[in-house]
């Protein structure tokens, strides 16, 4: 199923450049977040090293037919993808020939297992770069399988493509706007940086008929039910629940080209949800 689809021709409402230095990495990682939010829900990672994500926490999505995006990679469950190093989750990204296809990596989600309405959604992530990597931190609505997607509406939190080390995109995609469609606001680093140099925290605030997004607690971009197509539809009051993952190729990032070095390394120091009281919860 198409669930995430390229957004190169989307409808960027929100075009934000960064003027000013962002806050140091260590100091963003360190900083909760203001307001009145409590921690409802986190995965910091501190496994032993080699072992699989918490089965309580995360399951896999396994194959390799694309994804709707024409995607190159065979997603696998195995800790040759996905496992934990150092107190972290690291998400590899490997050449080599598997199940039909001539990559593979890990896609890991909280289906069934956890999900939220409403909530501050956060994580810590350092992204890898090369052109045709496509790293992503986002949401599905868990009413996938009865609505279909888009329907069901999808958040993407955090989405880079290779080939623009220096863009952060921040995406909805619902009935009517999705796809190349989809509604965001990327945010371009300045002076040469890039979003791979380094850990940043990736964090949406989603509220009632609002959502948030932001880069090392600095706010790049909004959407309300009022930036959406004339008489479509805001999905985004039902439970969601996260994904992580690190696909090669596909018709938004293109194919990896011979300056691709592999394995590339998706590496998430923690995934944290708050909620302010009395906030519905998913599950």
């Amino acid at each position: 199923m198409n669930h995430k689809s390229h957004q190169a021709f989307g409808i960027f409402l929100g075009l934000a450049t960064l003027l000013t230095p962002l806050l140091a990495a260590d100091n963003a990682s360190r900083s909760a977040p203001t307001r009145d939010w409590q921690l409802v829900w986190s995965d910091e990672f501190n496994q032993p090293d080699g072992s699989a994500p918490d089965a309580s926490k995360w399951g896999y999505d396994v194959g390799g037919g694309g994804w709707g995006n024409d995607e190159l990679e065979f997603y696998t469950a195995r800790t040759n993808n996905a496992r934990i190093e150092s107190g972290h989750l690291v998400i590899e990204a490997r050449k080599e020939n598997y199940s039909g296809r001539h990559y593979t990596s890990a896609r890991l989600l909280t289906k069934d297992k956890h999900s939220w309405v409403f909530g501050r959604i956060e994580a810590r992530i350092k992204i890898p770069r090369g052109q045709g990597i496509w790293p992503a931190f986002w949401m599905l609505g868990t009413n996938i399988n009865s609505v279909s997607w888009p329907t069901c509406g999808e958040i993407d939190i955090m989405e880079n493509i290779g080939k623009e080390p220096g863009t952060l995109h921040g995406t909805v995609h619902g009935p009517g706007y999705s796809g190349g469609a989809g509604i965001g606001g990327p945010l371009t680093l300045t002076g040469g940086r890039t979003l791979a140099d380094d850990f940043h925290v990736y964090a949406i605030e989603w509220e009632t008929n609002r959502i948030c997004w932001y880069l090392d607690q600095q706010l790049y971009f909004t959407v309300t039910p009022t930036n959406l197509p004339a008489g479509k539809q805001w999905v985004y009051h039902q439970p969601q629940f996260l994904l992580l993952n690190l696909a090669v190729g596909g018709q938004w990032p293109g194919n990896p080209d011979g300056k691709t070095v592999f394995p590339q390394r998706m590496t998430v120091d923690y995934v944290r949800v708050y909620q302010k009281p009395m906030t519905p919860s998913g599950r």
